[in-house]
Protein backbone atom coordinates (compact mmCIF):
# COMPACT_ATOMS: atom_id res chain seq x y z
CA UNK A 1 0.00 0.00 0.00
CA UNK A 2 1.42 3.48 -1.14
CA UNK A 3 1.77 6.26 0.83
CA UNK A 4 -0.76 8.39 -0.12
CA UNK A 5 -2.87 5.35 0.77
CA UNK A 6 -2.19 4.83 4.03
CA UNK A 7 -2.50 9.04 4.87
CA UNK A 8 -5.66 8.92 3.00
CA UNK A 9 -7.14 6.13 5.57
CA UNK A 10 -5.82 7.94 8.94
CA UNK A 11 -7.78 11.17 7.35
CA UNK A 12 -3.99 12.81 6.70
CA UNK A 13 -4.99 14.45 3.62
CA UNK A 14 -6.20 18.02 4.26
CA UNK A 15 -9.46 17.52 2.40
CA UNK A 16 -11.24 20.92 3.04
CA UNK A 17 -15.37 20.35 3.24
CA UNK A 18 -16.24 21.76 0.38
CA UNK A 19 -13.88 19.07 -1.67
CA UNK A 20 -16.15 16.31 0.26
CA UNK A 21 -19.79 17.54 -1.03
CA UNK A 22 -19.80 18.10 -4.54
CA UNK A 23 -23.87 19.20 -4.60
CA UNK A 24 -27.07 18.36 -3.19
CA UNK A 25 -29.13 15.90 -5.43
CA UNK A 26 -32.79 17.30 -5.80
CA UNK A 27 -35.12 14.45 -6.95
CA UNK A 28 -38.44 13.11 -6.71
CA UNK A 29 -36.83 10.73 -4.64
CA UNK A 30 -34.29 12.97 -2.18
CA UNK A 31 -36.84 15.14 -1.10
CA UNK A 32 -39.55 12.88 -0.47
CA UNK A 33 -36.48 10.81 1.49
CA UNK A 34 -36.10 14.66 3.22
CA UNK A 35 -39.17 13.38 5.64
CA UNK A 36 -37.45 11.06 7.30
CA UNK A 37 -34.25 13.02 8.09
CA UNK A 38 -32.67 12.39 5.16
CA UNK A 39 -30.49 14.23 2.78
CA UNK A 40 -28.93 13.02 -0.14
CA UNK A 41 -25.15 14.66 -1.52
CA UNK A 42 -22.82 14.08 -4.15
CA UNK A 43 -19.58 13.14 -2.64
CA UNK A 44 -16.45 12.94 -3.39
CA UNK A 45 -15.10 9.38 -5.02
CA UNK A 46 -12.57 8.78 -2.64
CA UNK A 47 -14.75 9.97 0.34
CA UNK A 48 -15.71 7.68 3.05
CA UNK A 49 -18.32 7.29 5.83
CA UNK A 50 -16.63 8.91 8.16
CA UNK A 51 -15.66 11.81 6.53
CA UNK A 52 -18.94 12.34 4.87
CA UNK A 53 -20.30 12.64 8.11
CA UNK A 54 -17.56 14.96 9.79
CA UNK A 55 -17.66 17.11 6.54
CA UNK A 56 -21.89 17.50 7.31
CA UNK A 57 -21.60 17.97 10.84
CA UNK A 58 -19.11 20.84 10.14
CA UNK A 59 -20.80 22.43 7.33
CA UNK A 60 -24.73 22.55 8.59
CA UNK A 61 -24.17 22.60 12.35
CA UNK A 62 -26.26 19.14 12.66
CA UNK A 63 -25.54 15.64 14.39
CA UNK A 64 -25.36 12.33 11.92
CA UNK A 65 -26.93 8.98 12.88
CA UNK A 66 -25.72 7.50 9.68
CA UNK A 67 -24.45 7.49 6.17
CA UNK A 68 -25.03 5.36 3.55
CA UNK A 69 -22.75 5.62 0.25
CA UNK A 70 -22.87 4.73 -3.00
CA UNK A 71 -21.59 4.41 -6.38
CA UNK A 72 -24.45 5.35 -9.22
CA UNK A 73 -23.09 4.87 -12.76
CA UNK A 74 -22.83 6.77 -15.92
CA UNK A 75 -25.40 6.92 -17.90
CA UNK A 76 -25.47 5.83 -21.52
CA UNK A 77 -25.67 8.30 -24.25
CA UNK A 78 -26.57 8.41 -27.92
CA UNK A 79 -23.94 10.70 -30.23
CA UNK A 80 -24.13 9.94 -33.97
CA UNK A 81 -23.95 6.26 -33.85
CA UNK A 82 -21.50 5.94 -31.00
CA UNK A 83 -22.58 4.97 -27.22
CA UNK A 84 -20.97 6.71 -24.94
CA UNK A 85 -20.77 6.10 -21.28
CA UNK A 86 -21.18 9.29 -18.68
CA UNK A 87 -18.95 9.24 -15.89
CA UNK A 88 -20.02 7.05 -13.17
CA UNK A 89 -20.19 9.79 -9.74
CA UNK A 90 -20.99 8.64 -5.62
CA UNK A 91 -24.01 9.47 -3.86
CA UNK A 92 -23.88 9.45 -0.35
CA UNK A 93 -27.69 9.63 2.11
CA UNK A 94 -27.25 11.37 5.50
CA UNK A 95 -29.93 10.36 8.19
CA UNK A 96 -29.48 12.86 10.68
CA UNK A 97 -31.02 13.20 14.16
CA UNK A 98 -34.99 13.38 14.52
CA UNK A 99 -36.03 17.07 15.23
CA UNK A 100 -32.85 18.29 12.73
CA UNK A 101 -33.34 19.75 9.25
CA UNK A 102 -30.86 21.66 6.94
CA UNK A 103 -32.31 24.36 6.21
CA UNK A 104 -30.33 24.80 2.40
CA UNK A 105 -33.12 22.04 1.25
CA UNK A 106 -35.87 23.26 2.50
CA UNK A 107 -38.31 25.20 0.31
CA UNK A 108 -37.17 22.95 -2.75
Amino acid sequence: MGQWAILWRRGGLGVHVYEILRRPVISEKSTLLQEGHKYTFEVMRRANKQQVKEAVEKAFKVSVVSVNIMTVPGKRRRVGRREVIGPSWRKAVVTLEPGQKIEFFEGI
